[in-house]
């Protein structure tokens, strides 16, 4: 089978390769096009508890506003880039 791809794209991939990161283009479309498979065959069965959690959360009035996890996303972001 013959892949044709962008030249910008087969360039990265060759890039890549040089650094060590695949072992080859093929190796990095094999992997790039399992990735793929997995987003697509996922449905999502895994993220039900985590949904049931934030669901149980919310009935006990366990939350905030937007504008307050942002403000404390904010503060978090400022002590962290603070030597």
């Amino acid at each position: 089978m013959n892949i044709k791809l962008p030249p910008e794209q087969l360039k990265w991939l060759e890039a890549e390769v040089a650094a060590g990161r695949f072992a080859s283009v093929d190796e990095a479309l094999t992997l790039a096009v399992a990735d793929l498979m997995a987003i697509y065959n996922d449905d999502l069965a895994w993220a039900k508890p985590y949904v049931d959690e934030a669901l149980a959360s919310v009935e006990r009035g366990d939350v905030i506003s937007g504008e307050e996890f942002f403000n404390w996303l904010d503060g978090r972001l400022k002590k962290l880039r603070t030597p």
